[in-house]
């Protein structure tokens, strides 16, 4: 399935002491795939330091949310703090990485995933922040949207999020670093082709010699 394509592949950019935030949408399923040997605090800027998924055989605990309003469990050595230290710890770097989607993102980098004009938004949120002062931030989206539209652009149409913040995009189609030089692409799905990747990309690869497989 594409979801868990994505999300298993993202998994592979944590590593076991890291302090990671996970914005609303499907970076919030990698708690449902982390496996049980991954040391990892997930914060939430609502409050939250250690969060984990809810066990199969454990009741709701309706006082525990995520961010995007999820009910969650707490891991062993779990914290609560109001959000002006959450946000404290953001701004000034504590985060280790940020997983966040996107509606779109451009070939500098720069992230629209808060506002869509003519439907409703609740605001931009912590994702403003979390995008700009993260050491390194990953964008998880689907490479073109339902109508095949690629989400990958020369440049975003869509409001900002955030300008050139982003480090890494993984989609169901590629994993793409965006460096100064532009977006290089590290790896392809297996069973597509360069060309037709190029074919279904807006924005402009950088094609290297050796490109991995997942």
């Amino acid at each position: 399935m594409t979801v868990n394509k994505i999300i298993s592949r993202a998994i592979q950019e944590l590593k076991c002491g890291q302090i990671v935030n996970l914005g609303i949408g499907l970076p919030t399923k990698i708690l449902d795939h982390i496996p049980p040997n991954m040391d990892i605090f997930f914060q939430s800027e609502n409050g939250l330091l250690g969060a984990k998924k809810i066990a199969t055989d454990a009741p709701i605990n309706y006082d525990l949310i995520d961010a995007g309003g999820a009910y969650i469990d707490t891991r062993n050595g779990a914290s609560f703090f109001d959000s002006s230290v959450s946000f404290a710890m953001i701004r000034r770097g504590k985060i280790d990485v940020t997983i966040m989607g996107a509606f779109e993102v451009d070939q500098e980098g720069s992230l629209a995933n808060w506002k869509i004009p003519g439907y409703f938004s609740p605001g931009i949120g912590g994702a403003m922040e979390l995008a700009q002062k993260t050491p390194k931030v990953i964008i998880l989206c689907s490479h073109n949207d339902k109508k095949g539209n690629s989400k990958i652009l020369k440049k975003c149409k869509l409001p900002l999020t955030a300008k050139k913040c982003i480090n890494r995009i993984i989609t169901d189609k590629a994993v793409i670093d965006v460096t100064e030089k532009g977006l290089i692409l590290k790896e392809i799905a297996a069973g597509l082709t360069v060309a037709e990747l190029i074919e279904q990309t807006d924005a402009e690869l950088i094609i290297p010699q050796n490109i991995g497989t997942f």
